[in-house]
């Protein structure tokens, strides 16, 4: 059985699937279809922290899913910018975990994660990208060795 392992950039999903589709994407499709006769060796959700109730219980669903759920703060910066990336800790576990899986499954458009799909396969990894057609990097579908577009089930409408 093959071993995977899950990396959501929740922010980058919730925002492009919310402009492009106008809904929720579908995470416990997105579950089904990605360890599908798989075993799970790690599955985490990357997420901002805000405080606020509603995104509490969205939290508990995905650990009830089986996602380990890592936060970051929000920070709102004087000059009315916000920060809160995950791009750093994303690749380092994906590198930590990437002995141990023989898939790695990345749920992003952000083309920054293009030379760490491209490294993964270089290491023989298969590296399995799920992103917004229309908001996601040219640079990462070509890293990938498998791009499955957000539409369809894994659409919460």
């Amino acid at each position: 059985m093959d071993n995977v392992a899950l990396f959501v950039d929740v922010q980058n999903i919730y925002y492009t699937t919310r402009q492009i589709h106008k809904c929720n994407f579908d995470y416990n499709q997105f579950w089904r279809l990605a360890t599908e006769g798989r075993n799970v060796v790690k599955a985490v959700a990357y997420a901002i922290e805000r405080g606020d109730t509603k995104q509490r219980e969205f939290q508990n669903i995905l650990r009830g899913i089986g996602f380990e759920v890592k936060l970051k703060p929000f920070i709102q910066r004087a000059d009315g910018s916000a920060k809160g990336d995950w791009d750093v800790g994303i690749t380092i576990d994906a590198m930590e975990y990437a002995d141990l899986a023989d898939t790695i499954v990345f749920a992003t458009g952000d083309g920054d994660f293009d030379i760490l799909a491209s490294k993964l396969v270089d290491k023989g990894k298969e590296v399995e990208v799920y992103g917004v057609q229309e908001l996601t990097s040219v640079s990462l579908i070509k890293a990938a060795s498998k791009y499955v577009p957000v539409q369809g089930d894994l659409l919460l409408r």
